[in-house]
């Protein structure tokens, strides 16, 4: 769901890592509006952070947020030097990050989704089951994608299902039966 992107700017630091969090997707109104499709939780608090980054033809492109709120099922935003719908129409269907050391801290037991792409997932017996390719969000709870010999969806919770997680060691253990 969300990739580490690259951070070829020569107007940042070169350890400065994006997480991505949203995508330009629409045209709100005739002053420069833009609509936003967010993976923030909730999404309009992807406007909470005064600095955003657009991905253009050149890379990232440093943007500062004027204001912006929830609107309808959706969140809209202006930014700073985009005064007309034209600009904003130049922005359609780019990709919005947001600096790595400009999310908060998590607690111990919460993780961002960008954190656990790519993570080994082991059972509590030593079974590789493939490596956390995507998150899906339903309802009930949020779900493990994870492409080994083939796909398994396991059940994002805490204690029954997930056991350890180890950013460092890059792995994550479950309790789940490998023929399921």
């Amino acid at each position: 769901m969300m990739d580490r992107p690259d951070t070829a700017r020569s107007d940042m630091p070169p350890d400065t890592e994006m997480v991505v969090m949203g995508r330009v997707s629409g045209l709100f109104g005739v002053r420069g509006w833009v609509k936003i499709y967010s993976h923030a939780r909730p999404r309009e608090s992807i406007v909470d952070f005064q600095r955003w980054f657009l991905r253009g033809p050149g890379g990232w492109q440093p943007y500062s947020v004027v204001t912006g709120r929830k609107h309808g099922n959706g969140v809209v935003a202006q930014l700073e030097g985009v005064d007309d719908r034209d600009q904003a129409a130049g922005l359609m269907g780019r990709d919005i990050a947001i600096a790595r050391d400009d999310l908060p801290a998590t607690d111990p037991d919460e993780f961002y989704w960008v954190d656990l792409i790519g993570l080994v997932v082991e059972t509590e017996q030593g079974v590789t089951l493939g490596r956390v390719v995507d998150l899906v969000e339903t309802p009930a709870n949020d779900v493990l994608v994870v492409q080994g010999d083939r796909e398994r969806l396991v059940p994002f919770v805490q204690g029954p299902f997930i056991k350890t997680i180890d950013l460092d060691a890059g792995c994550m253990v479950v309790d789940w039966d490998p023929e399921f």
